[in-house]
């Protein structure tokens, strides 16, 4: 599966290599055409839009599925309904997943734009008070580039887009909702959570529930993200020691370092720079259920997750050690794919989980809160000078 995952960032890489050197070879006239003809196209969605004077912008990694796709959909409904007065718009931060959502294969094309033309067409429509909302799951690389790049690009004027007047405006009236396990009581609130959902609970009650995350590449560990999983699986094990927890990205967490702590011992697991040692019964269950630890269920889900014709699957390993184990659920009643009804076979990802998105929603309170005060973000025109 790793080889898979590596030879698909090659080709994504040569993607975007191609992309840029089409873009070079046009005079820079034309280039700077095309970059004002896209903005313009968010510009003229948020002016059609635009109701009020405060803006919620959610920002996910995005996706290449129709499923993934309806569950964003009911993602912004629930904003929309929660956050009467502002605005909600939804922003990818993966070029590859805007481009495939505009080409749209298989679906209806939709358009997503990324964050930074987001945050400009935002700027440009005058809004008086900006919440940018993290929909990733922990405090990693993806959300640090939302916090890091985008609002503080966004921020500092990076383009002159902005008159003085507006930035000065801004100060203190910018604020970044923080992700669903932001601090270790997240990770205690989300396993409460997760083990209340009927489905799950029914699962944990008759076998083993191993839930997948996505992780930050091997060795590195952006904001202490990585020990979120380790923490979540913790409280979760607290309740029921039927619950694991492991990564797509992380190391030592595999699909296969799950299994060997389902056979139990200690395990000492190294997290950024720390070491973190892990103690695991012998678990001699037959059948076992598995899940997304991810806000939407797309590519990780169904083919490094739930792919039965994948020899390092995490369905195909778990079921190759002997244990009965399904990658669908057939009892889940929440679903936001509209192709899908009650009884059939759906992977619930954590996005499809009313109580999950309370808890993004919750976090967006905590960030509107900050409005005006001295945790919001201040802008360079006023900050002051050291």
């Amino acid at each position: 599966m790793k080889t898979i995952k590596y030879l698909m960032m090659a080709m994504m890489a040569i993607m975007v290599s191609a992309t840029f050197t089409a873009c070079d070879d046009d005079d820079d006239n034309n280039e700077l055409s095309n970059y004002q003809k896209y903005q313009e196209a968010v510009n003229q969605t948020v002016n059609s839009q635009k109701r009020n004077n405060k803006v919620i912008l959610l920002v996910a990694f995005g996706s290449t599925w129709e499923q993934a796709y309806d569950t964003f959909d009911q993602i912004v409904a629930d904003y929309k309904s929660q956050f009467s007065g502002w605005d909600v718009y939804l922003s990818f931060s993966s070029a590859i997943c805007i481009n495939q959502a505009r080409a749209g294969e298989n679906v209806a094309p939709k358009d997503y734009y990324d964050p930074e033309h987001w945050l400009t067409a935002i700027g440009l429509a005058g809004y008086k008070q900006v919440v940018v909302q993290s929909l990733q799951v922990i405090p990693g690389e993806e959300y640090r580039r939302v916090r890091d790049t985008y609002v503080k690009d966004f921020m500092n004027n990076r383009n002159g887009d902005f008159t003085d007047a507006y930035m000065k405006s801004l100060d203190l009236n910018v604020v970044v909702g923080t992700p669903l396990m932001a601090e270790e009581s997240d990770a205690k609130t989300l396993a409460t959570v997760l083990n209340n959902e009927s489905d799950v609970k029914a699962a944990v009650a008759n076998g083993i529930v191993a839930f997948m995350g996505h992780g930050n590449p091997e060795g590195y560990d952006y904001y202490g993200g990585n020990i979120r999983y380790l923490q979540l699986e913790e409280y979760l094990r607290e309740i029921s020691e039927n619950y694991y927890v492991g990564t797509v990205d992380m190391d030592e967490t595999y699909a296969e370092d799950v299994l060997k702590h389902i056979e139990g011992g200690q395990f000492d697991i190294a997290v950024g720079d720390m070491t973190k040692t892990m103690n695991y019964a012998a678990n001699n269950a037959k059948k076992a259920q598995l899940y997304p630890l991810m806000s939407i269920a797309g590519d990780h889900a169904h083919n490094d997750m739930a792919d039965p014709d994948d020899k390092e699957s995490w369905f195909t390993l778990f079921n190759g050690a002997g244990i009965s184990t399904a990658a669908y659920e057939t009892t889940f009643t929440e679903a936001c794919w509209k192709k899908y009804k009650k009884g059939d076979e759906y992977i619930p990802a954590l996005g499809e989980r009313a109580a999950v998105r309370k808890l993004w929603m919750n976090h967006t309170r905590e960030a509107i809160a900050k409005l005006g005060t001295e945790e919001a973000l201040s802008t360079p025109t006023t900050a002051p000078e050291e």
